[in-house]
C-alpha cells in the first residue's frame, strides 16, 4: 500500500495517451478531456493518428496518440510537452519520449515490454532502467495482467478483456488527477445500453485502474488537482472542429430559413462533417454521399440552384478535383460553401497530419479569373462561427465561399459555449423580387450580386451554365467587351465583401518592435508564445487572420506600426507571398514548418527572441 495520498495544486497539466492504433487511445483521451470539461476545466486536445491504416502492430509507424491540456485558466494549445505519458507498448514510448517534460511521469504497460515488442519498436534493450535514473518518474504497471485479474469474474473472453485495458489506464489517470468516474460510467451505460455486459467490463476495468493507482507510491504521493476555470455562465459542450463546422452550417440554414444540403465524398480528415450532418435528419438536413469529389460538389451546385443552402466538404486532394465545378459556381453566381479541412500533401501525402498548404489553391487554383471569398477558422470552436459566416456571405453575396480548416482544428477539441439563435447575425438570402421582371444577371447596384430565382417560380424562368453570360440577360455571349464587363463584376463583387467584414485586430502590443502574423489553425500556439514574451517585457504583437480574400481594410495601417513583421505558417510561405502581392511596401520575414505537426510555443518563442534581439 502506498503512503498517504497527498494533493498538489497546479494551474495546468498535459497528459498524453499513446498506444497501437487498436488500443483505443482516441476513446481514452476523449473521455479524459470530456470529463475534465464537464468538471469545469478549460481544455485543448490534440489527437495524433497514424498515417497508415494498417501499420504493423508494435511499430512506431502504428502509434496512435491523444494529448490533453487541462487548466484552471485559459488554455490555448494542447501543450508542447506532457507532464504524464501513458505508453501502452514500447513503440508508444519510443515515439513519444521526446515530448515528456524532464521529471515527468511515464506510466508503461510493462506486460507489453517483451523482447519481440522492444525489437519491433527499435530498441536493442529495455530503456526503462536508463529513463528511471532520475530524469523521469517511471511507473511500471502490469496493465494486461491486472485487467485480466479484475475481469475474471465478469468474462472469460480474453479478447474482450484486452480491449478494456485502455480503461484500466484511464482509471489510473482519473485517480492521479482527481477526476470523477461518473461521467465515463454514464457514457458506458449510454453507448452500450443494448449490451450491458460490455458496459460492465469497461466499468470494472475503469474502477480497477482507479483503485490500483491508490497503491502506487509514485502516483498516490503526487496526486494533482487542477481547479475549474472561471467561465461565463451558459451551456457548454466539449466539441471538435468538424462537429462545430457542421453545427455552424445547421445554424445558418435555420437562420436563413433554408434547407441545408451537403453533397460530399468521404476523405480524411473531413469525413466527420458528412457523418455529423447525416445524423441531423431531425433538423431537416439532407446529405448525399457521392461516388467521387466531382459528383459531390455538382450535386451541391444543383441544390443551390434549387434554393437550398448548399455545401460540400473535402480535404486538399478533393479540392483539386472540385476546382472546375467551383468555376461553374462562380460563373453561375450561386451561393455555395466549400469546406477544405487541410492535411499534409502533396498527393495522398499525410492524410492524418495537419498542414496549411492549400491556401494558394483556395485563392487561385482554378482556370480563368475565378474569384471566391476565402475564410479560415482558427480554433476548434470558432469553426462554428466561420462556417456560419461562410454561409452568410455566400447567401448574401451570391458567391462561392471556401472555408479553410485543418486536421489540427478538425480533430482537436475545446469547450464551446452554445450560442442562442437570437445571438447570431441575421442572414438574408437574395431572392429575386416577384413583382419585377426577372433578368438573370441584373445586379444589386451596391453589392453587385445577381438575384436568386428559385426554379418553379412563375415569371422567373431562366437557365444557367458554364459558358460566359451576357450582362443582365444571361444569354450565352462571346462578345469580348462583355467578357471584360462580367469579369470585372465578379472580381468587384468579391472585393466589396471587405465592407462587411470586421477590421483586423492586434493582440498584445499595438505598435513596436515585432508583429507576429498568422492565419487559421496556428492561432493558439502563436498567441501563447506572444503572451509569454510580453510577460518577459518584449515589444511584440500578434495579428491573426480569419478573412483571407478579401483581406480586412486596415491591414496596411496595422503593418505600418511595427518595425519587423514575421509571418508564421505550416507551409513554405503561401500567406507571406500573398501579403507581398497585396501589401507590397513591407518586408515579410518568415517562420515555416512542414512536419505534419503544429508549432510548439517554445520553438516560436526562441525564434521571436532572435528577431527581437537582432539588428
Amino acid at each position: 500500500m502506498a503512503e498517504k495520498s497527498t494533493v498538489i495544486e497546479k494551474e495546468a497539466v498535459v497528459i498524453r495517451f499513446s498506444g497501437d492504433s487498436g488500443d483505443g487511445m482516441q476513446l481514452t483521451g476523449t473521455q479524459f478531456s470530456d470529463t475534465s470539461a464537464l468538471f469545469g476545466n478549460d481544455v485543448a486536445t490534440f489527437p495524433d493518428y497514424p498515417a497508415e491504416i494498417r501499420a504493423p502492430q508494435n511499430t512506431v509507424g502504428g502509434v496512435s496518440g491523444f494529448q490533453v491540456h487541462i487548466g484552471s485558466t485559459e488554455v490555448t494549445t494542447p501543450g508542447d510537452f506532457c507532464d504524464v505519458l501513458v505508453a501502452m507498448n514500447p513503440a508508444a514510448l519510443k515515439a513519444n519520449i521526446r515530448w515528456v517534460k524532464p521529471g515527468g511521469t511515464i506510466i508503461v504497460n510493462i506486460d507489453t515490454f517483451t523482447e519481440k515488442a522492444l525489437s519491433k519498436a527499435g530498441y536493442t534493450e529495455n530503456p526503462l532502467a536508463e529513463y528511471s535514473k532520475g530524469e523521469y518518474n517511471i511507473v511500471e504497471a502490469p496493465i494486461n495482467t491486472l485487467t485480466q485479474e479484475a475481469l475474471k469474474s465478469v468474462t472469460s473472453d480474453n479478447k474482450t478483456i484486452l480491449r478494456t485495458r485502455n480503461m484500466f489506464a484511464l482509471g489510473m489517470t482519473y485517480f492521479m488527477f482527481n477526476r470523477p468516474l461518473d461521467y465515463t460510467v454514464e457514457f458506458f451505460n449510454k453507448k452500450f445500453g443494448k449490451n450491458p455486459e460490455v458496459a460492465q467490463v469497461n466499468k470494472v476495468a475503469l474502477e480497477a485502474g482507479f483503485h490500483y493507482a491508490e497503491t502506487i507510491e509514485a502516483i498516490a504521493t503526487k496526486r494533482v488537482v487542477v481547479a475549474p476555470a472561471k467561465q461565463a455562465p451558459g451551456v457548454y459542450r466539449n466539441i471538435n472542429g468538424n462537429t462545430a463546422t457542421a453545427w455552424g452550417l445547421i445554424a445558418a440554414a435555420e437562420k436563413a430559413n433554408l434547407q441545408l444540403f451537403l453533397g460530399s465524398y468521404p476523405i480524411t480528415p473531413a469525413t466527420e462533417i458528412l457523418i455529423e450532418l447525416s445524423a441531423r435528419k431531425d433538423l431537416g438536413v439532407k446529405t448525399f454521399q457521392a461516388e467521387d469529389e466531382i459528383a459531390g460538389i455538382c450535386t451541391a451546385i444543383g441544390a443551390s440552384f434549387a434554393g437550398s443552402l448548399a455545401a460540400t466538404s473535402t480535404s486538399g486532394p478533393g479540392l483539386s478535383l472540385k476546382s472546375e465545378a467551383i468555376g461553374l459556381a462562380v460563373m453561375t453566381e450561386l451561393p455555395l460553401v466549400i469546406i477544405n479541412v487541410q492535411r499534409g500533401g502533396p498527393s495522398t501525402g499525410l492524410p492524418t497530419k495537419t498542414e496549411q498548404s492549400d491556401l494558394v489553391q483556395a485563392l487561385f487554383g482554378r482556370n480563368g479569373e475565378c474569384p471566391v471569398v476565402v475564410l479560415a477558422a482558427s480554433t476548434p470552436t470558432n469553426c462554428f462561427d466561420y462556417a456560419y459566416m461562410a454561409a452568410k456571405i455566400a447567401l448574401e453575396h451570391m458567391t462561392p465561399v471556401i472555408l479553410l480548416t485543418d486536421g489540427f482544428l478538425a480533430n482537436g477539441s475545446e469547450p464551446m459555449k452554445i450560442p442562442s439563435m437570437a445571438e447570431l447575425p441575421t442572414i438574408t438570402p437574395r431572392f429575386a423580387p416577384k413583382e419585377e421582371k426577372y433578368q438573370p444577371y441584373a445586379r444589386n447596384p451596391e453589392w453587385l450580386y445577381r438575384y436568386w430565382a428559385i426554379p418553379g417560380t412563375p415569371g422567373q424562368e431562366h437557365r444557367v451554365g458554364g459558358l460566359e453570360k451576357m450582362d443582365v440577360t444571361g444569354t450565352v455571349s462571346y462578345v469580348p467587351e462583355n467578357h471584360q464587363v462580367m469579369c470585372n463584376y465578379r472580381e468587384e463583387k468579391v472585393a466589396r465583401v471587405q465592407r462587411i467584414i470586421p477590421l483586423q485586430k492586434v493582440e498584445g502590443d499595438q505598435e513596436g518592435e515585432l508583429l507576429v502574423v498568422g492565419w487559421g489553425g496556428t492561432y493558439g500556439h502563436l498567441t501563447h508564445a506572444v503572451r509569454n514574451l510580453r510577460k518577459e517585457g518584449y515589444s511584440i504583437g500578434h495579428c491573426h487572420f480569419n478573412y483571407i480574400n478579401p483581406l480586412p481594410a486596415n491591414v496596411d495601417e496595422i503593418f505600418s506600426r511595427f518595425k519587423k513583421i514575421v509571418v508564421c505558417e505550416l507551409n513554405f510561405g503561401q500567406f507571406a507571398n500573398y501579403l507581398r502581392m497585396k501589401h507590397q511596401r513591407y518586408e515579410y520575414l518568415q517562420y515555416n514548418k512542414l512536419m505534419g505537426l503544429p508549432f510548439t510555443a517554445i520553438e516560436l518563442e526562441e525564434h521571436f527572441k532572435k528577431l527581437l534581439t537582432s539588428k
